[in-house]
């Protein structure tokens, strides 16, 4: 159960209309690498996890997840809000508004939308912990993207943020994997059987 305070983690203060901005933003709504995936990915993960410390970590950062699917929502939201028609075509961003006016939905910035499929949950202590550093060295990735290609200061400022706390999540998840290779139980997980390599290729 979650408690839920009303204010975003970080403030997002946009004064300009730009419905192509927000095209390219929403890839870190429903995109392959976007928080949506992110929050899923970690709070699914948690429950198969063996070290209980670890299981804590994903259920925090795919909290925070969800708290910075609000941050890039709020951005898109403050991109569109006041968008007229006419700026929907000039930006391109008219089929979106056939099927959604500017209501959020989540999708990737080629139009793709969000499903199951950008991320994964295998069950596997260190499968899953490589999965999400990956996940976050991708997110990161993205955010500097974005942060090459747009120039309002109101819009990269909240980006800064969201890219900086994907570092912070990347050092977390290396620090897990530590922790969950020397508890994992030889008997159970590959990584710490070597026999188990043996019996497979001889």
């Amino acid at each position: 159960m979650w408690t839920y305070e009303k204010r975003l983690q970080y403030p997002v203060k946009i004064s300009k209309t730009c419905p192509k901005t927000a095209q390219l933003i929403i890839s870190q709504f429903g995109g392959p690498d976007g928080e949506l995936a992110a929050s899923m990915r970690y709070l699914s993960q948690r429950y198969t996890m063996p070290c209980k410390e670890v299981a804590g970590l994903l259920t925090d950062i795919g909290t925070e997840e969800l708290a910075h699917l609000e941050i890039v929502c709020a951005i898109i939201y403050q991109l569109t809000k006041d968008m007229s028609l006419e700026d929907a075509k000039t930006a391109g961003f008219d089929a979106y508004y056939i099927d959604h006016t500017s209501g959020l939905w989540p999708q990737a910035a080629d139009g793709i939308p969000f499903n199951a499929c950008e991320f994964q949950s295998k069950g596997d202590a260190i499968t899953d912990l490589f999965e999400d550093l990956a996940a976050e060295q991708k997110a990161r990735t993205t955010y500097d993207n974005i942060l090459r290609v747009v120039d309002d200061p109101e819009i990269k400022d909240p980006i800064r943020f969201l890219r900086a706390r994907e570092v912070v999540h990347f050092q977390r998840f290396g620090e897990a994997l530590e922790k969950t290779k020397d508890r994992l139980d030889a008997k159970n997980y590959y990584y710490a059987n070597p026999e188990f390599d043996k019996k497979l290729f001889g």
